[in-house]
């Protein structure tokens, strides 16, 4: 009966790092938005003086909940791990029960781009691991040992999982969950009018973020954070919209709906060394003579723009960026492509491709591309890193199971 028990016991530990190895494993794959969402809880608890720290700490958080999960599954440090796993659920359980409660507009963050769950549907995950965490480590001295050869295969998958976490923050995720994933159709207009899009304005107080329109803006108690622009051709459906404007404000969409188009995402240009801008700038030639028309998106504005270029790259350089520069908000640009100066191709809307600045691609490349078949492009793509992935996640499940 006890040895039943005690199988029961393990079997709701595995379950417990099964959740917390894929879940980590989401985030850990696209550890800058990891950051994001760290980013906006920074910003629902008033502790926006720790922005600059939401990046490593999305990616070291992604990163041990990975590695928490493996200890579970493979049963290693009982007593340590039990109690690591009862802080984790414990601060997760608190953590959602005061969205619950207060209900921003935000996103958990639980599984990464993968799975947005509600914030009820986060506690109720979270309250049923804690009711398996409570039949799997009581009583707490009385959890058993692990065989010996769970160690190497501890060892094996913590040393994946962590190359796996390092490939991740120099490129751009192996599988694209964002609106702006591959095969992806961008809803835009045939022309520039600004007649289609509803402007929507973030305010934020307390910590909490809220949306209003130009007809219902709040007092002066709240605080101006940013604001965005929303579609509103019902035609369109569900496709992504892509919103950029000119040096002039104007809306200009449909540049990204027309032919062969490559988009180069500077989503911080603060942290753009001369280096890198000179490698983003030898690109916009290669990829006129490949057939794309080049765009640089940025935020803010053409002046912001000019002035944090001029002294830092020559003229020459800067007028070529200048004229490719285009603008959009923040959100849109790191949600387009993950890597500051990556780039992402389009063919007639259609989202064919994207590179990280460090494997941005050479105009052979770029001509080899604009001539292929653009489904088998997108077909391979995608293909490629789906099949990368779970190829990934069932070989560290082979290792916990059977080593």
């Amino acid at each position: 009966m006890w040895f039943s028990y005690n199988r029961v016991r393990r079997f709701c530990a595995f379950t417990i790092g099964a959740v917390f190895f894929v879940s980590g494993l989401l985030k850990l794959m696209d550890p800058v938005g990891a950051g994001l969402v760290i980013s906006e809880y920074y910003g629902f608890f008033g502790t926006d003086f720790l922005q600059a720290t939401s990046l490593p700490a999305g990616f070291v958080l992604a990163l041990s909940e990975t590695v928490l999960g493996a200890a579970l599954m493979t049963g290693l440090w009982r007593r340590i791990v039990a109690v690591v796993t009862i802080v984790f659920l414990a601060a997760f359980t608190l953590l959602t029960a005061v969205l619950v409660i207060f209900n921003p507009e935000m996103d958990c963050g639980c599984f990464g781009e993968a799975v947005h769950l509600t914030h009820f549907q986060s506690l109720v995950k979270n309250i049923v691991l804690c009711v398996l965490a409570a039949v799997a480590f009581t009583p707490l001295n009385r959890l058993g040992r692990p065989k010996r050869r769970k160690y190497v295969a501890f060892g094996i998958v913590a040393s994946a999982v962590a190359a796996f976490g390092i490939y991740s923050l120099l490129y751009i995720p192996l599988v694209d969950f964002t609106d702006y994933r591959p095969a992806s159709r961008l809803a835009a207009s045939d022309s520039g009018s600004s007649e289609m899009y509803d402007a929507t304005f973030i305010y934020e107080k307390d910590g909490r973020q809220e949306s209003f329109t130009l007809d219902n803006l709040p007092d002066s108690t709240w605080t101006f954070v940013r604001t965005e622009t929303v579609r509103t051709d019902p035609a369109e459906g569900t496709r992504p919209v892509l919103s950029f404007t000119d040096a002039g404000g104007e809306y200009r969409d449909y540049l990204a709906a027309s032919g062969d188009v490559m988009i180069l995402s500077v989503y911080d240009p603060a942290k753009v060394s001369e280096k890198k801008w000179m490698k983003t700038a030898s690109l916009l030639p290669a990829a006129i003579d490949a057939g794309y028309h080049p765009i640089i998106l940025v935020p803010g504005d053409y002046g912001t723009l000019s002035d944090s270029l001029e002294g830092r790259i020559p003229e020459e350089t800067a007028d070529a960026i200048l004229q490719s520069a285009y603008f959009a908000d923040y959100k849109t640009i790191i949600t387009l492509n993950r890597s500051n100066c990556g780039a992402t191709c389009f063919h007639d809307g259609y989202l064919i491709r994207k590179w990280s600045f460090r494997n941005l691609p050479s105009a052979e490349e770029l001509a080899r591309i604009a001539a292929e078949n653009v489904d088998e492009t997108v077909v391979e793509t995608t293909t490629a890193g789906q099949v990368g992935f779970q190829a990934f996640v069932l070989a560290a499940f082979a290792v916990i199971f059977f080593i």
